[in-house]
């Protein structure tokens, strides 16, 4: 019996340590879970902040692009008149040397 009851000291001897190992390992995964959930709620945060700071740069872009239209829309107006005033010279020019030129023969031919 007393090889029996040293086989089964042994055998519980070997249930201790392996539940030991077993514990050791789940603290280990416990820490290493831990861990992990730490940087997920770090990482959370700044993708929360990230979300924030991309709405304020949607939002001034948005502003951006609304003002460049108009710029771009006062610029084609002011050009299109600037083009008309610079026809208008033109004819006024080319009136006023016709104008000119018969003026001219008129006083010549006096």
């Amino acid at each position: 019996m007393t090889s029996q009851g040293a086989s089964l000291q042994n055998c519980n001897n070997q249930l201790v340590a392996c539940l030991e190992e077993l514990k050791e390992q789940r603290g280990g995964l416990d820490q290493n879970i831990e861990k992990v959930l730490k940087e997920k709620s770090e990482i959370e945060k700044q993708l929360a902040q990230l979300s924030k700071e991309l709405a304020l740069v949607n939002e001034n872009l948005s502003k951006k692009i609304q003002a460049r239209n108009e710029f771009d829309r006062t610029i084609q107006e002011t050009e299109g008149a600037y083009m008309k005033i610079l026809e208008s010279s033109q004819t006024l020019l080319h009136v006023l040397k016709r104008e000119s030129t018969n003026l001219n023969k008129r006083i010549s031919d006096s």
